[in-house]
């Protein structure tokens, strides 16, 4: 009886079941999605940075980057949108955070 190769750890898996996409949106939905933008201006904040982030983690100084604060008592205007209220939330302690007027 003739005796049969070993594998050699070239097996091949099975292939993932496709997972159903999002249908791409079509030019239309895009056109009316913009109008519905341009009506309705966000709001915006005005951050300013207190606190040094001198001894904090790297990921509150990364953060403080991210939202344009460079030194400390600097000022910026951000949208207000759930991204950057995340932004915010993390590095609490070393801003303030004051609505702005659009």
């Amino acid at each position: 009886m003739p005796e049969k190769p070993k594998a050699t750890g070239t097996k091949k898996t099975a292939k993932k079941a496709s997972t159903a996409k999002a249908p791409k949106r079509t030019a239309k939905a895009k056109a009316g999605k913009a109008t519905a933008t341009a009506e309705a201006p966000m709001s915006k904040v005005r951050v300013r940075q207190v606190r040094s982030g001198i001894g904090h983690a790297r990921t509150f100084r990364r953060t403080l980057t991210a939202l344009g604060l460079k030194h400390h008592q600097a000022e910026v205007v951000l949208p207000d949108s759930p991204s950057v209220r995340g932004m915010l939330f993390k590095v609490r302690h070393l801003v303030r955070v004051t609505p702005e007027e659009v």
